[in-house]
């Protein structure tokens, strides 16, 4: 409820604006730079716990490389590691607290009197967003000035990339006669990393906790990888990944069994509506099993197992998750009100997994099974028990 400009409000100059500037594959490409330096910080992280001889609890260190990464998405490529934090902070307070504030939408002239401390927690607490984001804000939009007043040599670091903030600030809306404020500003930055972070670190964690039960796996993935970046590299190069078929068949039965979320947003008929044989009267409230469409036995042969080569024998260009054609899995969504940025998280997944396992042979910890039991957290679907595990360099 943080006060969250929604899209119905924004119209179709907010949707547009995210599709064309953020989600476009050619803006996709310029932030290579920053997944790989998003990559050295996991490693340094991952590796840094692995050399105190413990197992590596990975689940922090996912959502942080995560969270990073579309925090230099947003803000800029100058953010820095110190700013991050301090951003993830105040989120994190936010998304834990948030429950709380649901009751302030019933009746809000009666709650502002009997839940006075509640309004003044929630105000307090959306400041300390707004003051977290505000100053970035500002610094990009100087950077921009500055930018606009130079010749065209420009900055490494506005060359790299077009952030999130400088789509906003370029943004106008022709019918109100005006820009976006700060407060719109910080609020739609706030959106943007509350929709990716927890999602993709989420399946990222599911993806690895299946390579390490299943270490013949991991072992066919790493060997494919092999086979098309060879010996001597560091790190798979993002040319690479559409030559890896298996990493793709990875990625895609790992949302199939474990999709982050197992319910999209509800919806609602505008006239009745009657569906195998089931009356759906107008404006009642229907609600889509993202995860059970996935795993129905008429579908999916054996649907609680994690096999990869189903997805193989099914073919890529058969394989459509988007609900397109037809509906065999559907973990972002389907149709029209499909996550957007779906194509940006799957290419996310694949470049992280490619490099982890690349890099590393993961081992569960010893006597220890890898627990696939879940979670619910807000809307997420977390391993009940975080993943744990040994990691050893390959070369």
């Amino acid at each position: 409820m943080l006060v969250f400009l929604s899209m119905a409000r924004l119209g179709v100059s907010y949707g547009r604006n995210l599709t064309e500037n953020m989600l476009h594959p050619s803006s996709v490409k310029s932030y290579s730079h920053s997944r790989w330096r998003v990559l050295q910080i996991l490693r340094n992280r991952l590796e840094s716990q692995a050399g105190s001889g413990h197992p590596v609890h990975v689940r922090d260190h996912f959502q942080y490389a995560m969270f990073f990464l579309l925090s230099v998405m947003c803000y800029g490529d100058s953010v820095n590691d110190i700013q991050i934090k301090l951003i993830k902070e105040v989120q994190q307070r936010a998304f834990y607290n948030s429950h709380k504030f649901n009751i302030l939408n019933f009746w809000p002239r009666l709650t502002k009197i009997v839940l006075r401390r509640r309004w003044e927690e929630f105000f307090q607490l959306n400041k300390s967003r707004q003051d977290v984001s505000i100053p970035l804000i500002r610094a990009r939009k100087k950077v921009r000035e500055e930018q606009t007043s130079k010749s065209s040599k420009s900055t490494k670091e506005y060359e790299h990339a077009v952030s999130y903030i400088d789509t906003l600030l370029a943004l106008e809306f022709p019918d109100e006669k005006r820009e976006l404020n700060e407060d719109e500003i910080a609020n739609l930055c706030n959106e943007f990393l509350n929709a990716g972070t927890d999602t993709t670190s989420t399946a990222l964690e599911w993806i690895v906790a299946n390579l390490v039960k299943y270490p013949q796996i991991q072992e066919k993935l790493f060997m494919e990888i092999k086979g098309v970046v060879g010996n001597g590299k560091e790190e798979v190069e993002e040319s690479d990944l559409q030559k890896i078929s298996y990493l793709k068949a990875v990625i895609s039965e790992g949302l199939r069994r474990h999709p982050p979320g197992h319910f999209v947003a509800p919806h609602a008929v505008t006239q009745d509506v009657v569906l195998d044989e089931y009356l759906m009267p107008k404006n009642g409230s229907i609600n889509f099993m993202v995860a059970e469409m996935g795993l129905d036995p008429k579908v999916w042969e054996d649907p609680m197992a994690f096999k990869p080569d189903r997805i193989l024998n099914i073919g890529s260009q058969e394989l459509d998750i988007t609900g397109s054609r037809e509906i065999k899995m559907m973990p972002f969504g389907a149709g029209r009100r499909i996550c957007p940025a779906y194509r940006l998280a799957m290419f996310h997944l694949e470049y992280f997994v490619a490099n982890l396992i690349w890099k590393y042979k993961w081992k569960a910890v010893d006597g220890d099974d890898v627990d696939l039991a879940e979670k619910l957290e807000r809307a997420v679907v977390l391993m009940k028990n975080p993943l744990q595990v040994h990691i050893t360099p390959r070369f």
